[in-house]
């Protein structure tokens, strides 16, 4: 499946050039304040090392909006073949510079080509909430088509219902993005729409960086 049979966002600048922006603080507010750390966080970092534990062995890992690297790096370290992926030019020069022994290319969710069945693994940690409802299942179903058999995607997104704007994020950068956020049960069952058999939930209340969230991983079929 080509890039081209998903639909562009109409926001698609509007949010890199926002990224952009943003990425030096966040990487700082990573390292300062444990924020997107799942090191710091033992619910997240179980969800993550689960996913690691299911996916090794079956293939390569793509971390799809991957920030600084973070997360991609942590994978790494537990010995799977992991590379990540980001729409922000400066968020990859961020994680290549943290992370100088994994590897990172630009891209966005929408411009991806990726070959049937040929990745163990998808993360889309927290990092598809900004795609237009209607674009969403188009990734989903492109990353569906992606994993092996027996593969996994682990992704993770805010709850709620509403479209919420933002004009300024992380330390007061300004910015022009929209949060989609998802009932869970909607959510899963786009996951489900797009062809993958959610085996693992996990509801998060709100904390002091963000709302409440999900954690969702789901199998391919074999």
């Amino acid at each position: 499946m080509g890039a081209d049979q998903i639909d562009r966002p109409a926001d698609l600048d509007v949010v890199r050039e926002s990224y952009d922006r943003v990425a030096d603080n966040y990487a700082e507010m990573v390292a300062t304040t444990g924020m997107g750390d799942i090191r710091r966080h033992p619910w997240l970092k179980a969800s993550i090392d689960a996913f690691a534990d299911t996916v090794r062995g079956l293939g390569p890992v793509l971390d799809v909006g991957c920030g600084p690297g973070t997360v991609t790096a942590y994978l790494a370290e537990r010995g799977l073949d992991v590379s990540g992926v980001d729409l922000s030019s400066r968020m990859i020069e961020n994680a290549r510079r943290l992370y100088p022994h994994c590897r990172f290319s630009v891209s966005s969710a929408t411009d991806l080509s990726l070959e049937e069945a040929s990745l163990g693994g998808v993360l889309g940690w927290w990092s598809l909430f900004n795609l237009p409802r209607a674009v969403l299942p188009q990734v989903l179903a492109l990353f569906a088509r992606a994993l092996k058999p027996g593969g996994h995607l682990i992704t993770g997104t805010h709850v709620g219902d509403e479209d919420a704007v933002r004009t300024e994020a992380y330390g007061g950068v300004p910015v022009r993005w929209t949060t989609h956020k998802w009932r869970p049960e909607r959510f899963v069952a786009l996951i489900e729409q797009a062809g993958l058999r959610p085996v693992a939930e996990l509801r998060l209340p709100a904390d002091e960086f963000s709302g409440p969230g999900l954690v969702v991983m789901a199998e391919r079929p074999a």
